[in-house]
Parts: C-alpha cells; sequence; structure tokens
C-alpha cells in the first residue's frame, strides 16, 4: 500500500521510522518546511532526531543519495553538519556506503541527529570571517567529488525552467504575462552573458541555498548548516552572496571579512564577485517558478497569499528591471557587491525550509 503524502501523521511517522530501526516513544514536534515533511523525534533510547519525509516527485532516489553523500564527505572532513543516519536496509543505498534512505509505503524518508544553535551577528566582521572559513572548508570537500545527479546552478538553465512552470501553471494575470515575460528573457540572455564571459569557470558541489535561516551559530563560536537538500553544481560565490546585507558600502565591507576567513583555507577566483547580480536573478526568477510548481498544495496559497495577484507581478517586473541594470553595471565590477534587496522573501526565503539540523 503506498501512502498519499497529505495523509502522512504522527502514528505513521512512528511506524516508518520503527520500520528502520528507531523507535520513538510517542514525542514528537513537526518543524517548519516549506518543501518536507520534517519532525523532532524523542527515541525510546537515545538522543532525539530529526526525520524528514521527502516530498514525492521532487528529487530522484539518486539525487537524494547525492546529497548524503556530500553530507558524509563533510562529516568525514570533520566539517560540522549533521549528516544522514545509519537505516535498516529499506530502501536505495550508496555503493560502498551505509543505508541513509528508507523506503516506506511509497514514502522515502531519512534521518539526522539534532543540532542547535542560533542565528550569526552578521554585523560582527569577526563572525563573518569565521563563517567564509566554514564554508571555504564545505567547498574543500565539495570539491574531492562531482555530483552527477543534482542540479547545476549554471547560466540561464534554472531561469529558463522557473519560467516554464510560471506559464504551465496559469497564475500570470493576462494583462502582465506580456512584459514579465520579456523581462525574464531579457534578464535570463543578460545572466547567460555574464557566465559566458567566465568560460574557465571553476564549478563544484555547494551547499546551494546558502543564507543566514540557514545558518546556525553555536555559543562555541562555530557554525552549522541546515542539511543539504538544495545541494547544486555551481560556482563558489552561490555560498557567499547571500549572506551580504545592508547598503552597498556595507556589502563590500563584508564580503571583504568573508573572503578573508575563505582565503585561509583556500583560494577564491575574485572575478567571480562578477556573478553576484546574475546568481540573485536566477534565485528572483526561481523563487516564482518554485511557488507557482507548489500551488496546488493548501500550504502555498496561505503562506504567500500575494503570489498571483497582480500587484505581485508588477512588481517583479519593476525588480526584474531593477536586476538587468546591476547586472550591466556588475560586468564592469562597480555593482558587484550591491546587497540584496528587500522583499517579500526573494532572498531570505528557504526553498526546503525544514530546520533539518
Amino acid at each position: 500500500m503506498n501512502l498519499d503524502y497529505a495523509d502522512l501523521d504522527p502514528s505513521r511517522v512512528l511506524d516508518a521510522l520503527d520500520a528502520a530501526g528507531l523507535r520513538g516513544d510517542g514525542r514528537l514536534l513537526q518543524l517548519n518546511s516549506y518543501e518536507n515533511r520534517v519532525y523532532l523525534v524523542h527515541l525510546e533510547e537515545g538522543e532525539p532526531i530529526v526525520a524528514k519525509f521527502y516530498r514525492p516527485g521532487r528529487w530522484t532516489d539518486a539525487q537524494i543519495l547525492e546529497e548524503h553523500r556530500f553530507a558524509l564527505d563533510l562529516q568525514l572532513a570533520e566539517v560540522p553538519l549533521a549528516a544522514p543516519l545509519t537505516l535498516r536496509a529499506t530502501g536505495a543505498q550508496l555503493m560502498g556506503e551505509p543505508p541513509t534512505l528508507a523506503h516506506w509505503q511509497g514514502l522515502r524518508y531519512a534521518a539526522a541527529g539534532r543540532r542547535g544553535g542560533r542565528s550569526p551577528e552578521l554585523e560582527d566582521p569577526e563572525v563573518l570571517e569565521a563563517l567564509g572559513r566554514f564554508i571555504a572548508r564545505i567547498h574543500r570537500s565539495g570539491r574531492e567529488r562531482e555530483f552527477v545527479h543534482r542540479p547545476r546552478w549554471v547560466g540561464r538553465a534554472p531561469g529558463d525552467a522557473a519560467r516554464a512552470a510560471v506559464v504551465a501553471s496559469g497564475e500570470l494575470p493576462p494583462n502582465v504575462q506580456g512584459r514579465w515575460l520579456a523581462q525574464v528573457d531579457r534578464c535570463l540572455d543578460a545572466v547567460q552573458a555574464a557566465f559566458d564571459a567566465l568560460p574557465d569557470l571553476r564549478l563544484q558541489r555547494l551547499h546551494g541555498d546558502c543564507h543566514p535561516g540557514n545558518l546556525l551559530w553555536t555559543p562555541g563560536g562555530s557554525a552549522h548548516f541546515v542539511d543539504l537538500d538544495d545541494a547544486v553544481t555551481g560556482p563558489a560565490v552561490q555560498d557567499l552572496w547571500m549572506l551580504l546585507s545592508g547598503d552597498p558600502a556595507q556589502a563590500r565591507s563584508q564580503v571583504a571579512c568573508l573572503l578573508d576567513g575563505y582565503e585561509q583555507v583556500m583560494p577564491f577566483d575574485r572575478r567571480e564577485l562578477r556573478l553576484i547580480e546574475p546568481l540573485r536573478t536566477l534565485r528572483m526568477v526561481h523563487h516564482s517558478g518554485w511557488i507557482a510548481k507548489r500551488w496546488t498544495d493548501p500550504a502555498f496559497p496561505i503562506a504567500f497569499p500575494w503570489f498571483g495577484t497582480p500587484n505581485y507581478w508588477e512588481d517583479q517586473v519593476t525588480k526584474l528591471g531593477e536586476q538587468l541594470e546591476a547586472m550591466q553595471e556588475a560586468q564592469n565590477d562597480s555593482g558587484a557587491l550591491r546587497a540584496p534587496p528587500v522583499s517579500e522573501g526573494d532572498d531570505a526565503v528557504d526553498f526546503d525550509g525544514d530546520g533539518f539540523a
């Protein structure tokens, strides 16, 4: 019997975990997540765990297992991260790796130990420098292998996929549709041109959704991220730019601190700073496509009530126009360190949102 994702309730969560060798004591708390179903579960024996049930159809087994392998690589390199636990062999696993992905009644899930922390003080130069070192350690491990099945966050392709999702959803108001599509096309042409200008760009495994909401800071002064659900192949700067805030002068100071730390661990190709605006543009378009794909999920109209309104799409046309100008400026370096704009969440939203740490 295959269970419908919407029918996953506490008793079924406990049954699924029991089948994988994790016997809960009945205490569990559902954690905030847009994409997946995530629970803090207390066990009869041992420390509490965080269990994540993957949204059907989002990732293939191969893509999830590549995420798990990256986490295991980081664990082996002693990079702080809650790596997936070994489960009973109830599902798929990587060759030579312990089973980390379980299948139960048509659903797939994984588990990790609970990790705590608070938001980092991004105004503190020493914190930024430490974060730079931390991200560089992730990237150093990221270069040891390549993703085969995970998405590539390179060029216009992610934006084209999001554009298609918006069109397919039917949520674009007719009086804005032509202008939004034309603006997106102009922006994606500029994104592709920016990547084409760096033909020898080095790509690697990345966290992929590296913003402050996904970052936890411990009292001992160390950092760790929530899980790698949005891990992609891309340029290193993708894991840096979302940590910037404030006016342009503040953003420049922040990126200097991040790179001071990063370059203590490994080199950084500073030409990649020209990709900050193209990557921001991709994220804005992707955000609209992500909501469009999930709009039939009852949780999404509640979480994003402004989506689909004429005002939202008019605002997107304006913001994409600003991004087009920013990308043009960035190619001359003058706009490469513009801080993220304040918006309805285009830059702050956690596309996974599961706090799986």
